[in-house]
């Protein structure tokens, strides 16, 4: 809360807050009630003004927290005051005076049962006592002279001890308090909680001397911010409840499929195995995509592959490399493309030598590949209408012809051996045929296409 807001509500500026040397870092998971670290901050800001009077505390208290924080706040001031060794008794009666206060605008106190027993348990401070009594017991605002005072003046002052206290039934009759009846925010389970809490036996529980209360605040407030942070407020049972039955799958409906995670180890034999191999059809490669290989060497490349089609991994081929191989060694690029037909790169392959230049050796390779393995018919069709386009842009007569006649005994023998569908290119080549009826070749492929037609 900024100084402008502190002005704006009537307050004076807080006095300054005991925070501790190293403040503790929030945990990354946060329980139940925990406060975060700034509110940490804040609790040990405000009840650390004995000095102030009470009524500002409590004005203070409604002015930083939030109205959908205070009941977690609230919670954690009730869990430092349920241990006397957690606060200073000056400091225990402005906790108490936020707990009244903080919900005196609405008609039921969460923290009411706690004041009660305080106010009426014998073996409270008899300060404690007191003070609650006074508050408890005065419902009509007679509370406003005692609240205007500091809590250090409230102590320092004799007539706390001369006090008569009201017996519990009085003091519940007073305050509206029915036990039978649950407050707001109030849990069944409440009572089957455990606090996170245990009191040393070997430290004392009350503060004694000013020198041995001023060794202990730094440390104290270490702990409470470590508990407010890092622990829940009580630690509640596990309540074990059966698990609900499955409903019924309907038909279409998605079914969650339990995996089987029991894995087994997959030794590589391959590990400190003589890779030399790798090495000299890397070099191989290397010399098939720039120029033709001589008899031994294809040879000693389609052995390798044979052996161990691995080796393709390590060999450095790469789609871009294709056409160059294709073109100067298509004996070997058939070899390859039928040994990548599975691999998940081989629509790249496929793609590199429908857009590659149209040549004898490719087609050739097409043409090998077809009898090889089964390709998918969509690279076929592609492949035919590049080398259609690429027969009709060539503005060489010589080279055009050439190119035709041997599209066209190409495309004779896919159709002979069946590997096409005629049907599905049937109106492309047929108008390819009719664009060269000149050439012989062209004439025999319009036949073909209307005998099988």
């Amino acid at each position: 809360m900024s100084d402008k807001k502190d002005v704006e509500a009537g307050t004076s500026p807080p006095a300054a807050p005991r925070v501790a040397a190293a403040a503790p870092k929030p945990s990354t998971y946060v329980p139940m009630f925990a406060l975060r670290g700034e509110e940490c901050a804040n609790l040990l800001a405000l009840v650390s003004a004995v000095s102030r009077p009470l009524e500002d505390a409590v004005v203070d208290f409604l002015a930083r927290v939030p109205p959908e924080r205070r009941f977690r706040f609230g919670s954690a001031i009730s869990f430092v005051l349920e241990d006397k060794m957690m606060l200073q008794p000056a400091e225990r009666l402005v906790a108490f005076a936020i707990l009244h206060q903080g919900y005196s605008s609405q008609s039921a106190n969460p923290f009411l049962p706690l004041l009660i027993n305080v106010a009426c348990d014998e073996t409270s401070e008899a300060a404690d006592q007191a003070f609650l009594q006074l508050l408890l017991s005065s419902s009509n605002g007679d509370n406003s002279e005692v609240l205007k005072q500091s809590a250090v003046d409230y102590l320092n002052g004799s007539d706390y001890a001369s006090q008569v206290l009201l017996p519990r039934e009085h003091l519940e009759k007073q305050c509206s308090y029915d036990a039978a009846r649950p407050l707001p925010f109030s849990s069944n389970f409440r009572d089957a909680t455990v606090r996170s809490v245990i009191p040393d036996p070997y430290v004392f529980q009350s503060f004694g001397s000013s020198s041995e209360v001023s060794s202990i605040i730094p440390n104290r407030d270490d702990m409470v911010a470590t508990l407010l942070q890092q622990t829940s407020l009580g630690l509640p049972p596990q309540w074990i409840r059966p698990s609900p039955p499955r409903l019924e799958i309907f038909e279409g409906e998605l079914q969650w499929l339990n995996i089987d995670n029991n894995h087994e180890l997959l030794w590589d034999g391959t590990m400190c195995a003589d890779t030399s191999r790798g090495a000299v059809i890397r070099d191989l490669f290397e010399q098939a995509c720039k120029g033709p290989l001589s008899m031994a060497q294809r040879e000693k490349i389609i052995e390798y592959l044979r052996k161990d089609g691995k080796l393709l991994n390590h060999c450095g081929m790469t789609p871009q490399k294709l056409p160059d191989l294709v073109e100067h060694n298509p004996l070997i690029a058939v070899d390859v493309l039928s040994k990548l037909i599975n691999s998940p790169d081989v629509d790249a392959y496929f793609d590199a030598i429908v857009h590659m230049d149209m040549s004898l050796h490719s087609m050739e390779v097409v043409n090998r590949l077809t009898t090889a393995v089964v390709l998918p018919p969509g690279f076929v069709h592609d492949y035919i209408s590049n080398c259609i386009r690429s027969c009709e842009d060539i503005k060489d007569k010589y080279m055009q012809n050439r190119l035709v006649r041997l599209v066209c005994v190409f495309l004779q023998s896919l159709i002979r051996n069946k590997i096409i569908d005629v049907q599905d290119l049937f109106i492309e080549v047929q108008a390819f045929c009719i664009a060269f009826s000149r050439i012989r070749e062209a004439v025999g492929l319009f036949r073909l296409l209307k005998s099988v037609e």
